[in-house]
């Protein structure tokens, strides 16, 4: 079907959503939750927001696409809505980035400089109780306090590699990505697979000093019975 985004006919399949269609154009939409594999969205992380005509504002993630669409994704209203998010986002999240491994890769610099967002230098963030990150596992390391709780780790590790070692917990602003009972990741079922570190968008799952994405990921696949 045939839908117009941003002045630009765009072709997607039925039932796709505005966000892949757009994506797949090369039409740029800040998202950090967004899994295109997952049968049904999880529209946590709220950036994806578009204009659609006769309609208003929805989510680009949730929202599929319909024969004639007009859609627009740079409006002012979503401009405003989206740099408002990511500004809530960044308070909860400590800034760290000169030494964060993420650096290179995060997508959460990268939709800052998308929407121009910066960060006051008197920024403090919201009260939450700082957690210290678990080295417990030889391949990687987990940082909640850096979590964005966009899902991308649970639902990877649940729906794709079948073992659900780390899930949500509590809810509202407790909500938290942990193990069960708060265990180290070690004794966990973690396979050691390495996804949640190849997905994460920030740097709550990254690398230890001198272990390759790649090579772990070998090892791993070599250790499976």
């Amino acid at each position: 079907m045939e839908l117009t985004i941003d002045g630009r006919k765009v072709r997607a399949p039925e039932g796709e959503k505005i966000l892949w269609a757009a994506l797949d154009a090369g039409i740029e939409i800040p998202h950090l939750c967004a899994i295109r594999e997952a049968d049904r969205p999880w529209g946590g992380c709220r950036l994806c927001w578009v204009e659609v005509e006769g309609k208003g504002l929805v989510t680009a993630c949730t929202e599929p696409v319909r024969e004639g669409m007009v859609v627009r994704t740079d409006t002012e209203e979503v401009r405003r809505l989206q740099r408002r998010i990511l500004g809530l986002i960044l308070r909860d999240h400590p800034m760290e980035c000169k030494t964060c491994p993420k650096r290179p890769t995060c997508e959460l610099l990268k939709w800052m400089r998308f929407l121009k967002v910066k960060i006051p230098k008197d920024l403090r963030p919201f009260p939450r109780e700082m957690t210290e990150p678990d080295e417990s596992h030889p391949l990687f390391v987990f940082d909640p306090n850096k979590c964005i709780l966009c899902g991308k780790c649970v639902w990877v590790c649940k729906e794709v590699e079948g073992v659900g070692a780390i899930d949500f917990a509590f809810r509202g602003y407790g909500m938290r990505v942990t193990t069960f009972l708060g265990k180290p990741i070690v004794q966990t079922p973690c396979t050691g697979c390495l996804r949640c570190v190849e997905v994460c968008p920030v740097g709550a799952f990254y690398l230890k000093e001198g272990v390759e994405l790649e090579r772990g990921k070998e090892e791993h696949l070599g250790e499976r019975p």
